[in-house]
């Protein structure tokens, strides 16, 4: 058995406590937690902290097959641009891939991240994944702009299916984003993702989107014509909202991630989509865009909201905590307890996980982490914080 304390305890099962005791059975699950009103007494079995204890981050997004291309792609050339790269240096460092996929998971565990929604184009992380403390729900991702090829598309993504399946990993069918799934894609995947707990899809990431859908011009048709993926014909969905409402089953959770371009219109639609979660990657949309998510705006809107890195393609690092370090920097009113908020129990009900992460509460296997170096006053993340993995 284990106590542990600190300044503050966010449980998200309840009010913050002051100086609370959490007591864990060696194998992490929690027994007890004691509200000491604030009034902790000295005590050799307790270790106390000068932080806030939480439970463990949940990363709603990540592609960590792409981890190998870590500082390849340079800043702030915009998402046409990185796609392009993406697609044809991805394979270019194959003897790495295996070593980059195992390093960064562990180095997400040491960042306490337990859980994990994991992008997959191909079953290259599969293995890696058998062996992992972290819990990954597996995103097999579809994409294609040709209709003729649509057909073919699925067949691809079954055959990493069928991998998923013979190493017992569960593992769901969802679209890459709107502007990069034809109709006939769209139509034949939710077929095959009707029943998901979880689905996922890049959203309003770039400002050319909406003229890509619209009439099939600007930056992104551009890059595609560079790229020489521009079909004879294009036949795509013809704005977000349709997308949403009518092309992606409405089983399950629906996790939008990024929404850089995200305006209240678009918003306001969908919400009428049920259990719907707005994904934030600040750091990835500052690599790329340069620019950050209208999160006021996303706030104002009543989106629920949780937290991804990206890939380390687009990120220095796989870290929960540098995302809300950098969203604490954008936007200073926000408080600990928001972001923690985010990056714990939103992000477990994201991944239908609230059973097991997200709370500290007898009988559940959170994890849990000190944050440091917090302005506990104000209760602001500064430059400087940092948090340390304890169980």
């Amino acid at each position: 058995m284990k106590n542990f304390s600190a300044q503050y305890i966010i449980t998200n099962t309840g009010p913050l406590l002051k100086r609370g005791i959490v007591t864990t059975d060696d194998d992490g699950t929690v027994v007890a937690i004691h509200d000491t009103g604030g009034s902790l007494e000295e005590n050799q079995s307790i270790e106390f902290y000068n932080g806030i204890l939480i439970p463990g981050f949940v990363n709603c997004h990540c592609h960590i097959e792409l981890s190998h291309m870590k500082g390849s792609i340079a800043r702030k050339g915009r998402l046409g641009s990185f796609i392009e790269k993406v697609r044809t240096t991805r394979d270019t460092n194959s003897e790495n891939i295996t070593d980059s996929i195992y390093q960064a998971d562990r180095s997400m565990f040491k960042e306490g991240i337990v859980s994990c929604a994991d992008i997959c184009n191909t079953s290259l992380s599969f293995s890696m994944k058998r062996e992992s403390i972290i819990s990954y729900t597996n995103l097999l991702e579809v994409f294609g702009t040709d209709p003729d090829k649509a057909g073919h598309r699925m067949e691809e993504i079954n055959k990493v299916a069928i991998a998923a399946k013979s190493m017992n990993l569960p593992f769901s069918f969802v679209p890459h984003a709107v502007y990069s799934t034809s109709l006939p894609l769209f139509r034949l995947l939710r077929k095959q993702s009707e029943n998901n707990t979880v689905t996922s899809i890049h959203f309003m990431e770039t400002e050319g989107e909406k003229q890509f859908l619209e009439d099939n011009t600007g930056p992104l048709s551009i890059s595609y014509q560079h790229s020489g993926l521009i079909p004879p014909k294009l036949e795509t969905v013809k704005n977000h909202v349709d997308a949403i409402l009518n092309e992606i089953t409405l089983n399950g959770n629906l996790i939008l991630v990024h929404n850089t371009f995200a305006d209240k219109n678009t918003i306001r639609k969908i919400r009428e989509r049920k259990n719907l979660f707005w994904c934030l990657c600040p750091n990835s949309n500052l690599y790329i865009e340069n620019t950050l998510p209208p999160l006021d705006l996303l706030i104002n809107e009543g989106c629920e909201i949780v937290v991804g890195t990206d890939s380390l393609a687009s990120n220095t690092r796989l870290s929960i905590f540098e995302e809300l370090k950098t969203l604490q920097s954008g936007f200073p009113s926000l408080t600990v307890e928001e972001l923690v908020r985010w990056s714990t129990i939103n992000g477990a009900r994201a991944l239908a996980e609230d059973d097991r992460f997200g709370k500290i509460e007898p009988g559940k296997k959170p994890g849990l982490l000190i944050l440091r170096n917090v302005d506990l006053i104000n209760m602001r993340l500064l430059p400087d914080s940092y948090v340390t993995r304890l169980i």
